[in-house]
């Protein structure tokens, strides 16, 4: 692939400095502007790479195989082995990128250092995090192949979009929550929102000639589910009374526009799955889904990306049996009642069935029993349990 790319780009590399040195009568302006944006757009995707094979390759460094298991991976090495593969892949791609821009007579952007510390703290952290990180390169290659003028470059970051795509689907299969491929379609990602994204593992100062949106934090602890309502901090968020008209927007792959609520009323909704970019907005009308016509004027902060998990699959659970989602069963207190009373179960060739309890000191006539394999929803009549 690296080949491909570098003697594609020769011919191109050989007529810039023609493009942006000419006089204007000779060769239009507005070609030499393209070409200056295709730099840019290269640049920045080399960028992005630098940040995700260096996030890997410290993963990788500091959590050992024990770790992993501790994580709830049935196999250390299952998840060891795709992490290792992702890493080489993104290093690869910042190799290609930084050649090609070479053979542009343009030199990278290589002074960029990241902090990861906050996402490195354990594996299922840097785990929910990489999901994070591929999403955000996905939506990147997208948002930058509506600004690439020249086939080429667009068929070589095409190549790479595609990759990234595969990493989205196994690092959503290894969280052991998420659906390999939840949506027919991903969401495209401007310059500037990725940089709210990617932004706050810089450490220091990176200049990459593109504003930033002003970063957004979904702040709900716990897993997102229908039904969550969602709760936010930016530095963009003042409160008191300006919060009171500003609405919160879901944007997913394959709807034409995202979904918009009153910011006090940010509740997600029941028929998402898969990743979400969120925005706070000053207005309730709904964003485009595609970068061109995407209106930034009424964008307040953002996006955060949240992921709906409402389908996993059973691949991903073998994989990451720590992860798995228990499923549940409502029950009449009447059939509570009988659980509660019945004898304890005998072993069977298939195992024993699981044990449910209640702790009786407890207020748990409603909820989830101890080993959390069955929720029972009882009754209070007048203070008293109706279990």
């Amino acid at each position: 692939m690296r080949s491909f790319i570098s003697k594609s780009l020769v011919a191109l590399a050989a007529s810039l400095p023609l493009l942006v040195s000419a006089a204007p009568a000779i060769v239009p302006q507005s070609i030499a502007k393209r070409a200056e944006v295709d730099i840019l757009v290269f640049k920045f995707a080399d960028v992005l790479e630098q940040l995700e094979s260096a996030f890997y390759e410290q993963a990788l460094a500091k959590f050992k195989e024990e770790d992993f298991i501790a994580a709830g991976f049935s196999s250390a090495k299952i998840a060891i082995e795709q992490f290792v593969r992702i890493q080489k892949d993104e290093a690869t791609h910042s190799v290609v990128l930084q050649s090609a821009l070479r053979s542009f007579g343009q030199e990278p952007i290589t002074g960029c250092k990241f902090n990861f510390a906050p996402a490195l703290t354990d594996v299922a952290t840097m785990a929910a995090t990489a999901r994070v990180v591929e999403n955000v390169g996905v939506g990147a290659y997208l948002g930058g192949a509506a600004l690439l003028t020249d086939p080429v470059l667009v068929t070589a970051a095409g190549s790479i979009l595609t990759v990234e795509a595969r990493h989205q689907s196994i690092l959503n299969l290894l969280s052991g929550t998420g659906t390999a491929i939840p949506n027919a379609f991903d969401f495209a990602l401007t310059p500037s929102e990725v940089l709210a994204l990617a932004g706050p593992f810089f450490d220091g100062p990176c200049d990459l000639g593109i504003p930033a949106n002003e970063v957004l934090q979904v702040t709900n602890t716990g897993p997102i589910g229908p039904g969550t309502k969602l709760t936010f901090s930016s530095a963009a968020i003042k409160g008191g009374a300006d919060q009171q008209n500003l609405h919160c927007q879901m944007l997913v792959g394959g709807k034409g526009t995202s979904i918009p609520f009153p910011i006090d009323e940010c509740v997600v909704p029941g028929d998402l799955n898969g990743p979400v970019a969120i925005f706070v907005t000053s207005d309730g009308q709904p964003l485009i889904n595609n970068v061109r016509d995407r209106a930034t004027t009424q964008l307040v902060a953002g996006p955060a990306l949240a992921f709906i998990d409402i389908e996993p699959q059973t691949l991903g659970q073998l994989a990451r049996a720590g992860a798995q989602v228990l499923s549940t069963s409502t029950i009449s207190p009447g059939q509570a009642s009988s659980i509660l009373s019945a004898p304890a179960p005998t072993g069977t060739a298939g195992g024993a069935p699981p044990v449910v309890t209640l702790s009786p000191s407890a207020n748990r006539e409603t909820g989830p029993s101890d080993d959390g394999a069955t929720t029972v929803n009882g009754w209070v009549i007048d203070g008293v349990p109706q279990v």
